[in-house]
């Protein structure tokens, strides 16, 4: 495996690289595309990186630029809560840099300083990535919980709904049977009453249903697996 994490499977992602020298931004586009699945570039010189758009990109990259330059560069790109990888000069002091900047992940500028950036970069990405999925994941979960505890109550409820139902559908049959005890207009509502009655009857009954449905394939699934765990046993 090169110098970078394979990052097979995981959405491409966006670098962006804040620079004034060319030849820094050209050094890492070209290294890094040379690796499977790298990221999509974005170039930036230090005099307009700001007011940054925190969704364009999923990590930053600074170097090649003034002292000066490279504090206010830093200070547009905090509030992105994106990785930030800056490459320093030897003769600076990474722990100063990081004392004002504590999120900012710092790397000399050594022999081998491009393939231990393209690794920490490809770090960053993958474990920004992670997170988002568990995220996500979590925030499914919450979603299946939610409509579980839903579920739950409709399936408790269900046969005291049924029961006012059964109520509201044999009452209203009363009244319809007999004859001159309504008005025009009371009748006419007292049949929509009866009809909603029994489409809430029919809707209960497909509940029902499914229930059962649900019931018949988790037995089937234990089963599976119950023969799944014997064959294995006998193997």
């Amino acid at each position: 495996m090169t110098a970078a994490t394979d990052m097979t499977n995981l959405e491409q992602p966006t670098a962006l690289i804040v620079s004034d020298e060319p030849e820094f931004a050209h050094e890492i586009v070209g290294r890094w595309q040379s690796e499977r699945n790298g990221p999509v570039f974005t170039l930036m010189s230090s005099d307009i990186c700001h007011d940054l758009d925190a969704e364009a990109f999923d990590i930053a990259i600074v170097g090649g630029i003034s002292d000066n330059l490279r504090k206010s560069a830093l200070i547009a790109l905090e509030p992105s809560q994106k990785p930030v990888l800056l490459l320093c000069a030897q003769d600076q002091s990474p722990a100063e840099i990081r004392a004002a900047h504590p999120q900012v992940m710092v790397l000399r500028r050594c022999e081998e300083w491009l393939e231990a950036l393209i690794l920490v970069a490809s770090e960053a990405l993958r474990a920004r990535q992670i997170m988002a999925r568990a995220e996500r994941a979590e925030h499914s979960n919450q979603l299946l919980e939610r409509q579980a505890t839903l579920g739950r109550y409709m399936l408790e409820m269900r046969h005291t709904f049924n029961n006012a139902l059964t109520s509201v559908l044999g009452n209203s049959e009363l009244l319809l049977l007999e004859p001159g005890s309504l008005s025009a207009a009371g009748r006419g509502q007292v049949e929509t009453i009866r009809s909603m009655a029994v489409r809430m009857h029919e809707i209960l009954q497909r509940f029902s249903s499914i229930e059962k449905e649900l019931r018949i394939i988790e037995q089937q699934g234990q089963e599976a697996r119950a023969k799944s765990r014997a064959a294995n046993a006998r193997s």
